[in-house]
């Protein structure tokens, strides 16, 4: 069973190091997962460093790790980034969820002209910080060492600028003619995959995202949800390329 893994803003250390965990991250550690003395784990700054280590101490707001081993792991490429229309409800962070467990390195929120959730104000903040919250602690969970992130919500302009400047960039539509498994896949560079909303693309969606270089392709002849489109292209996507084979 892999170690559980746990996340440190500023990861500077050497074997042999002391670290001292605290804040948040500790007190979820120490008093609901009941963390021990003697247990092993991993520490990691969510942007490639991580270290292993025995836990030594713990107290109800920390608990102290001596690192056995460090390492540095380049980002994974190609490097995946999944543009999500807004879904209603919860289904936002289903989205976010499982797109970070299956290795997405960027998430944008997107405004798209159909989506029925509407971000605005304070709600606008509230919803990216469940957002970002929910890809922190599913990264954990996936024992991942470089955390996705989430962007600021993105208008359509936004969207096909990304695309204008990515390597390969699709955009998941019902209609298209053309297949996701038709098309070659780089082997490094970044890969845009834009998600519609409940409701669908517009026409002049598709037109604008189209013009900046995206290629609109089906999945296959069911109709999938917004929030569960995202990852089975990523996955058809990274089942060919090396970070999958």
């Amino acid at each position: 069973m892999t170690l559980p893994v746990h996340l440190v803003a500023a990861l500077d250390a050497a074997v042999g190091a002391r670290v001292t965990v605290t804040g948040a991250e500790a007190h979820h550690a120490v008093t609901v997962r009941r963390l021990r003395v003697g247990e092993a784990v991993v520490l990691t700054d969510g942007a490639g460093r991580s270290a292993v280590g025995e836990v030594t101490g713990t107290s109800k707001g920390s608990f102290e790790v001596v690192v056995s081993a460090v390492r540095d792991q380049p980002a994974p490429v190609p490097t995946m980034v999944v543009v999500q229309a807004l879904p209603k409800g919860d289904r936002g962070e289903l989205a976010v969820e499982v797109l970070t467990e299956v290795g997405v390195a960027v998430v944008v929120p997107w405004a798209a002209s159909r989506c029925v959730a509407v971000w605005k104000g304070e709600r606008a903040a509230k919803s990216a910080d469940k957002w970002r919250s929910t890809a922190r602690e599913s990264a954990k969970q996936a024992r991942r060492t470089w955390f996705p992130t989430v962007s600021d919500l993105a208008t359509t302009p936004d969207v096909a600028a990304l695309v204008a400047g990515a390597d390969l960039a699709l955009v998941l539509h019902e209609e298209a003619t053309t297949s996701l498994a038709s098309l070659a896949v780089p082997a490094a560079g970044r890969v845009v995959v834009v998600v519609g909303p409940e409701g669908g693309l517009t026409d002049d969606e598709v037109t604008a995202l189209t013009a900046a270089g995206a290629v609109p392709v089906r999945l296959g002849p069911e109709v999938l949800r917004t929030s569960t489109a995202g990852v089975a292209a990523v996955a058809a996507l990274l089942s060919r390329t090396p970070r999958w084979s």
